[in-house]
């Protein structure tokens, strides 16, 4: 189970923060190996955005086309969620 920052005693608090504020330069990697194969690397495996059930009214050409054609190992809902986080990341990225 993942600890919350309120499960931490102010000691660990304190370590994490010291931690936080040394610059990138003084954090001493050698001991961890370089991955150079990422072939087998999943993306998002451990990522799940918090979702909010709400009611949203599409076309039913749209919703027609995501049942037929979601993307592998997804459902249409899943799918018409993938796209529409895709555009709202491109049009972020535009903006800035």
């Amino acid at each position: 189970m993942k600890k919350k920052a309120s499960d931490l005693t102010p000691d660990q608090m304190a370590e994490l923060e010291a931690l936080a504020a040394q610059p990138e330069a003084r954090i001493d990697t050698t001991d961890v190996p370089e991955q150079r194969d990422w072939s087998g690397a999943r993306r998002g495996l451990f990522f799940r955005p918090v979702k909010q059930q709400i009611t949203l009214r599409l076309g039913a050409d749209v919703i027609d086309w995501f049942r037929k054609n979601p993307f592998p190992d997804e459902g249409w809902q899943t799918s018409i969620n993938r796209v529409l986080r895709d555009y709202v990341g491109k049009h972020e990225r535009e903006r800035t």
